[in-house]
């Protein structure tokens, strides 16, 4: 079983919500907040969020608070268990420019959150759910709130996602 760490950051504006355009293996795309996998080399969970954003918009943030909300999604089939934790920037600065070492982020703009539904219904349901309800509900960081998901199938085009939890 393949376990992984990843960590999202919610960055709003007067313009929005700032979502990345992700184009994944075999032309795949999807909008998301920005974030990645948590290496074994970053001091911790907020410094490789701080990271991840910086390499994916150019934007550095000073301050997190959270986590807004966590996910966990577990795939038996697929043979992988992901944990997320997503976290509000308070302060951060620079200008939007898109340099992914990953070569994944291809665009990122700040979005208005009554259009972030059309964007995120291309994302996998553990992603687009949870933003889509904090972005309803807008409730404070750190309250913990659990987002778990089970994933059925073998592929992206026979996956079968159900919510397993609150």
């Amino acid at each position: 079983m393949r376990e992984w760490t990843v960590a999202g950051g919610l960055l709003e504006t007067t313009a929005g919500v700032l979502l990345v355009r992700n184009v994944r293996r075999g032309g795949v795309e999807d909008w998301s907040t920005p974030g990645g996998v948590i290496d074994a080399d970053d001091a911790d969970l907020l410094a490789g969020l701080t990271r991840e954003v910086q390499e994916e918009t150019g934007l550095h943030v000073r301050e997190w608070s959270g986590p807004l909300y966590e996910v966990r999604a577990h795939a038996p089939d697929m043979g992988w268990r992901m944990r997320c934790e997503v976290h509000l920037a308070v302060a951060f600065e620079g200008d939007v420019v898109i340099d992914d070492p990953d070569g994944i982020v291809v665009e990122a703009t700040f979005v208005p959150a009554t259009e972030c539904a059309a964007l995120l219904a291309s994302c996998a349901p553990w992603v687009g759910e949870p933003l889509s309800a904090w972005l309803r509900d807008r409730w404070e960081p750190g309250i913990g709130v659990d987002f778990r998901y089970d994933v059925f199938g073998t592929t992206r085009d026979d996956m079968r996602v159900v919510r397993a939890g609150p």
